[in-house]
């Protein structure tokens, strides 16, 4: 990987996005074990979370061509992506908006798994490193708590959705 300002901003970018989701993909499947086995709310929250992930990684999408705007060239493109591996990576969340995909959920825990690693990355090298930068953890950390709070209102909005979706099918077949 390419040791520029430019790859590590790319790399924050990513955290941004997709580093968050693990700890609300536990946080959710610990609320639904809590839940009565026979609850349909339960099932509901767990089948919804690769949606919530795809739906980040269409946020991401959307920020990645608002920092191209204007120039949508190739040549741009190759000239703006410096961590190219890791942004389609990223991309690949927008599979998850297939329902055959999403069906298995644990796949987007996997996915989002590597952005996490960059976090433990980073705190492990300041734990034993002893020239490491603090500023580097303090920057993760502030990054991470942003993509819980991402993730977390993108988990909110596909639940709401869902909510007034199934409502509304049920009103139209009374």
């Amino acid at each position: 990987m390419d040791n520029s300002f430019f790859a590590y901003m790319q790399q924050l970018e990513l955290m941004a996005f997709f580093s968050g989701y693990p700890l609300i993909y536990s946080l959710v499947l610990y609320i639904a074990g809590t839940l009565p086995e026979k609850n349909n709310f339960k099932t509901r929250l767990v089948s919804l979370l690769p949606y919530a992930y795809a739906l980040i990684g269409t946020l991401y999408l959307g920020d990645l061509l608002r920092n191209m705007y204007p120039d949508y060239s190739i040549k741009s493109i190759i000239v703006t992506i410096q961590q190219q591996w890791l942004i389609i990576w990223g991309l690949l969340s927008l599979l998850f908006w297939i329902p055959a995909i999403s069906k298995r959920i644990v796949l987007s825990l996997i996915h989002s798994l590597v952005f996490l690693f960059f976090l433990g990355k980073d705190l492990f090298l300041q734990l034993f490193t002893p020239s490491a930068n603090s500023d580097i953890v303090r920057n993760d950390m502030k990054i991470y708590g942003n993509s819980l709070l991402l993730n977390l209102a993108a988990f909110a909005f596909i639940l709401l959705m869902s909510f007034l979706f199934t409502s509304r099918k049920s009103r139209q077949m009374a």
